[in-house]
């Protein structure tokens, strides 16, 4: 494990944490739904997943709604309101994890920029989409967390969280998506969709550095369950760069992991009973 990350996993409470959201994703792997029904319990867990990281960032939609803009059984209204942005945003880029959780590790830029055409090709002109922020461009996302890093600032954190998930091949998973969704989160190195792309990061990572194999954990409901100022809070403790912010934030991560793969087995026991779809919360 690289140093930096080392002393984060030796932080107080943090080793204890990130050893129970292991715990939770190796019992979701027992349910007997996920011996030959993957799929199925993945794909709703994408749609979980975008139902929350939509709310994250002000489009609280019904499950149901969400599942059918997914599947494409439903066209919103009005394609340039903002909240309509929102989700569709939020739903384009979950899916998107479901193949970046492939590359992520060997190819971090390209998956950024994959997770970034998926959240705001919709909105921004192209000009803008793939590529971090260029000078005297802002984000006026998450303003709770203060005015963004100039735009050198924020594309040199970016470069950071790249080199971050190459050379982590032996750390924990979970360290590895908190601060990659961390860093994407406050540096906002991106025009728009910041928000969405940090947290589909992270899901990735999860499926990708085996902490969750099978895409079913539904992290972004861990971040949401508690509602939108917890998590923000909890962004905001890890700006700080203070010791204590950041290990406030890495508890948050993996108690959001816990939840999620809670979600995972409600999600997973539905399947097995052909209810999946019934119960929209």
């Amino acid at each position: 494990m690289p140093d930096a990350l080392q002393s984060l996993h030796d932080l107080p409470g943090v080793a204890d944490a990130v050893t129970q959201a292991r715990e939770a994703c190796t019992a979701l792997r027992w349910h007997n739904a996920l011996r030959r029904r993957i799929p199925e319990v993945a794909a709703e867990s994408r749609v979980r997943g975008a139902r929350w990281t939509a709310a994250l960032d002000g489009a609280d939609y019904p499950v149901d709604i969400v599942r059918d803009v997914m599947r494409g059984a439903l066209d919103l209204p009005d394609a340039s309101a903002p909240m309509e942005q929102t989700l569709r945003g939020a739903v384009q880029v979950t899916a998107e994890t479901e193949s970046v959780a492939g590359v992520v590790r060997m190819s971090p830029a390209q998956a950024l920029a994959r997770l970034h055409t998926a959240a705001a090709a919709q909105w921004l002109d192209l000009d803008a989409v793939a590529r971090p922020r260029r000078p005297g461009e802002s984000a006026a996302e998450l303003q709770v967390l203060g005015t963004a890093p100039d735009a050198e600032e924020a594309a040199a954190r970016m470069r950071a969280v790249v080199d971050l998930i190459a050379g982590s091949t032996s750390a924990p998973g979970l360290l590895v998506g908190a601060i990659a969704h961390a860093e994407i989160a406050t540096a906002r190195p991106f025009v728009a969709g910041n928000g969405l792309v940090a947290r589909a990061l992270e899901r990735s990572l999860i499926t990708a550095t085996g902490l969750d194999p099978t895409g079913s954990v539904v992290v972004e409901a861990g971040h949401g369950v508690r509602g939108v100022a917890d998590y923000q809070g909890a962004l905001a403790a890890y700006s700080t760069g203070t010791t204590d912010g950041v290990r406030l934030w890495l508890i948050h991560c993996a108690e959001a992991v816990v939840a999620g793969a809670g979600e995972a087995q409600r999600i997973c026991d539905s399947v097995l009973a052909g209810r999946l779809g019934v119960r929209a919360d």
